[in-house]
This record gives C-alpha cells, structure tokens and sequence, in this order.
C-alpha cells in the first residue's frame, strides 16, 4: 500500500504537489445505487412525479456535482474536464436507480473523486426530488469501477 500523500511529515493535511507530473488523458468510472419503493420507481420512470423529470434532473445536478469537486473536497485540485457521461438506469427488480458516472480529463491529476462525486450528487438528487413520498430510500455502493491514465496505470476492480 502507498503512503498518504494528503499528510506532510508531521500529519499535517496538505494538497498534493502535482507540478512536476505530466499531464496525461485520465479517465475515471463510478457506479452508485438508490433503492426506493416500487411506487417510487413508477412515478419517476412514468414522469408523472410532480416535480417533473426526476432523472433529467439528476444527470444535470452529477455533471455539477462533477464539475464543482474541488470546491466540496478540500484537498482535491480544480480540473478542466473534457467529458462527463452520466447514465441514469432504473433496476426494477430491486426496485431502485443506478447511477454511473464517466470523467475525462488531460490533467496532471487523476478525475476518480469527480467521477464519485458526480455519482453522489446524482443520487442526493434523486432522494431530495422524491423524499415527499418516500423518506425511506437508501443509497448504496458508491464506488470506483474503473480508472486509466496517469503514472498508475489503469485499474479496474474485480467482480
């Protein structure tokens, strides 16, 4: 396992020097999961939810959430991203939405905690639009799928 490089020597939180890598195309994939009463699932894959297209929604709300991480997380670094795909698929034999999320960037600096952070606002997204008829919604396994580029390499996690 690599140090943490978020700490100095003395454990002092810090924002990682990047100066001196090379900027690389990054890619980074996250999944998240909201379950929700099977009425729920129906007002929104429907659209007769009052508040309107509860997914169109949430894809906007994932590409700002995106695009504003470095002013949620303290120690990441602001990015210019190329490319945020987000697909939105209802699961109905759970009873819930998926979410997954894509960032693309030529950055010094890889784009995993926008392509998390995308998936979240997503999923936030959906439970403030729908919470009026259903408080009991429950968001699920946020994580990483896949990341490439960079000194690292390409990861990917295994099933």
């Amino acid at each position: 396992m690599s140090e943490l490089t978020h700490f100095d020597a003395e454990g002092a939180a810090r924002m990682v020097d990047v100066g001196g890598k090379d900027s690389t195309r990054r890619r980074a994939v996250a999944e998240g999961y909201i379950e929700m009463q099977p009425q729920t699932l129906r007002l929104i894959e429907t659209g007769a939810h009052a508040k309107g297209d509860v997914l169109g929604v949430a894809r906007i709300a994932a590409i700002m959430g995106a695009k504003r991480t470095a002013d949620l997380v303290p120690l990441c670094h602001p990015l210019s991203l190329s490319r945020v795909e987000v697909a939105l698929e209802p699961v109905p034999e759970t009873s819930g939405v998926r979410c997954t999320a894509t960032v693309e960037t030529n950055a010094r600096t890889g784009v995993e905690m926008e392509a998390l952070c995308a998936v979240q606002v997503a999923l936030l997204t959906i439970y403030d639009m729908c919470k009026a008829v259903d408080r009991g919604m429950v968001m699920t396994g946020v994580q990483l799928l896949e990341k490439a580029g960079g000194r690292s390499g390409h990861w990917q996690r295994r099933a």
